[in-house]
């Protein structure tokens, strides 16, 4: 499964594979070959300089648990051999899959492979003994929900390694998650992946699988790490483990090309090719006007505020206004019935209301029971928001979408739950479109916005939970069956009051580009 493998050898949590022979790359050293030889070169004679992200992390979990997933869906009767290379040993493991292939009718699971140069651990191996020649299917298991490049790269190399090492290996198909299946609960995953055969295209890479291991072996052999400038492909496809390294002593330019909104990719590299890094020397006929702008005010060290035109533009929304903030949970392979894979799962609510003296109070919803949350949180969302008053939400996409969601998985409520949506407000475009501080350096979200406009405001001083991310993984832990009463109850007050911040932000917010400083908001955070 690439980087997210359940053997040592896959996720390179182990030792180094090379220190048995030096000579073979795992597949895993190839893509990271791929991404960036320096990277393979780190890998093979520095791993300890290696850090992998939380995200990182939470990916090779996702990845694990898609894969133990699979050997159910492929072995429903459990009657499948699992090679260990922990418990077996490289050469052992080696050795049992070889045997196995030639002898056993039965799914093979981490099936090991070593030859020329490459050695590669197969997620699933499938007899097929269809016809006169009898074989061997691959199946390679993905916990995205679709075929990306560096997987074709990836199944390339297993299937590279797997016919070199002798075995007759008639096809190769990249197993990946459905996102519109379903699921039925009762711990049915029938459905939870899609094959996309690669047969041909695997089978026809051999050579250049071969190149690839010719030039690892020259950056394997390199007495120093090769000099390669950091740049996107440091977090692409994944974002690499050694970034802390390779940058510590790169000396960024005080006003980074970055910081300009939606400049493209191409325009970068353009610029990157004539050595220029600090907006400040991107020519003005390369930028659109929201570019100029944050250039010129970046420069400047000044802030921009239409205060007029954000003051109109909120001038028809009346009250009472309601603030509404939404947090949300995801799961590769879902938990609860009627969900789909990688669904947002809308779990707590914040909502301020101010009403037009200045008046200022607060409702809630957060569940942590570890049941699915939607319908008492489509419930608990109609009898807060009443039924008259705008609704303003920063980043309006995201909360329509899950409450149209919620609309369709409920349709006894649907009707006052799109009434909710038809009062929706966005303070975004009006933050995007009026106001501007250096400070943001180029980015429009609420983190970036909030204390540039309200100083006394930060998430920083929140304790636990500060950002979405982390709601999310205190959100899991919370609902975790291991986790103790004491913690769940932590947990529970470091999130409600990380959304509830996030709707006073509005409220503040929405006092300053409309013009109402005047307004003493009773009831503070």
């Amino acid at each position: 499964m690439g980087y997210v493998k359940k053997t040592p050898a896959a996720s390179d949590h182990h030792k180094n594979v090379n220190d048995f022979q030096m000579r073979h790359f795992s597949k895993s050293k190839l893509m990271a070959f791929r991404q960036c030889p320096k990277r393979l070169w780190l890998e093979i004679h520095r791993p300890e300089l290696r850090e992998d992200s939380s995200a990182t992390e939470a990916r090779f979990k996702t990845g694990h648990q898609v894969g133990d997933i699979a050997q159910t869906l492929y072995d429903p009767n459990g009657s499948g051999n699992i090679i260990d290379v922990s418990a077996e040993g490289f050469d052992g493991a080696f050795a049992r899959t070889a045997e196995l292939l030639k002898s056993s009718k039965q799914p093979v699971f981490e099936a090991g492979f070593k030859a020329e140069g490459a050695l590669a651990f197969a997620d699933v191996m499938l007899p097929d003994f269809n016809g006169e020649n009898p074989g061997w299917r691959m199946v390679e298991v993905k916990s995205s929900t679709g075929v990306k490049d560096y997987h074709r790269d990836d199944i390339a190399v297993q299937a590279f390694a797997a016919k070199a090492s002798g075995v007759d290996l008639k096809s190769v198909a990249l197993a990946h998650i459905d996102s519109t299946w379903t699921y039925p609960g009762d711990n049915k995953y029938q459905g939870l992946l899609k094959e996309s055969d690669l047969t041909a295209e695997a089978f026809g890479r051999t050579e250049e699988v071969k190149g690839w291991i010719a030039e690892a072996q020259n950056v394997a052999a390199l007495p120093a790490e090769p000099e390669i400038a950091v740049g996107d492909h440091c977090y692409s496809p994944f974002e690499c483990g050694f970034c802390n390294y390779c940058y510590k002593d790169v000396v960024l330019p005080e006003f980074p090309v970055d910081w300009l909104p939606r400049f493209s990719s191409t325009k970068r590299e353009q610029l990157a090719a004539q050595g220029i890094t600090d907006l400040r020397e991107v020519p003005d006929e390369m930028l659109n006007g929201k570019q100029s702008l944050v250039k010129q005010h970046t420069v400047a060290g000044s802030i921009y505020f239409d205060a007029v035109g954000a003051a109109r533009d909120l001038a028809p929304h009346g009250f009472p206004a309601y603030f509404l903030d939404f947090e949300s949970i995801m799961f590769a392979v879902p938990i609860w019935k009627g969900t789909r894979p990688y669904q947002q799962i809308t779990f707590q609510f914040s909502l301020h209301v101010l009403t037009e003296s200045g008046q200022l109070t607060h409702s809630s919803f957060l569940d942590v029971a570890g049941n699915d949350p939607s319908e008492a949180f489509a419930k608990s969302l109609i009898a807060s928001c009443g039924e008259l008053g705008p609704v303003f939400v920063y980043n309006a996409a995201f909360e329509k979408t899950r409450i149209s969601d919620l609309a369709d998985r409920y349709p006894d409520v649907a009707a006052p739950l799109l009434a909710i949506n038809e009062r929706v407000v966005d303070l975004l475009p009006v933050a995007r479109n009026r106001y501007y501080h250096p400070s943001q350096q180029g980015s429009w979200s609420i983190k970036a916005v909030l204390p540039a406009v309200v100083p006394d405001l930060s998430y920083d001083q929140l304790d636990g939970v500060q950002d979405g991310g982390m709601a999310m993984e205190a959100f899991l832990e919370a609902i975790s069956p291991g986790t103790l009463p004491e913690r769940k109850s932590e947990i529970e007050r470091q999130l409600q009051s990380y959304c509830k911040l996030d709707t006073y932000a509005m409220v503040r917010l929405w006092q300053v580009f409309s013009g109402r400083a005047e307004l003493s908001l009773m009831n503070e955070l």
